[in-house]
């Protein structure tokens, strides 16, 4: 049964996961990595670990992390919407910029 996260989801974001399936489980078979070790080390279920390698977006982000985790991948997770590195963000910033600068006045000593 497809869930609203299947029907909810942009058609960037259901590309972005299944390449994302797919290189977990490029990483995995490169590892030689069984299915049935990777779902015991991962605490999920062979079922759920086809999911995963699917791109499926009903399966938790948690899974996700720890399946990178356990493939040595999991760094790049937390670049993944890195602030220093979102453009859009940082144009919304500059465009917030005063279009002037008022001088600051002076502090009076007595």
């Amino acid at each position: 049964m497809k869930t609203l996260a299947h029907n909810s989801l942009p058609k960037s974001a259901r590309a972005a996961l299944r390449k994302l399936g797919e290189d977990i489980a490029i990483a995995r078979k490169k590892r030689r990595i069984s299915t049935v070790s990777m779902a015991e080390r991962a605490f999920i279920s062979r079922g759920t670990l086809y999911k995963v390698e699917r791109g499926d977006p009903s399966v938790s982000i948690g899974i996700y992390a720890t399946v990178l985790s356990i493939l040595g991948l999991a760094d790049g997770l937390g670049t993944a919407a890195d602030r220093r590195k979102d453009l859009l963000g940082l144009d919304i910033d500059e465009d917030r910029l005063p279009q002037k600068v008022q001088p600051r006045g002076r502090k009076r000593t007595k």
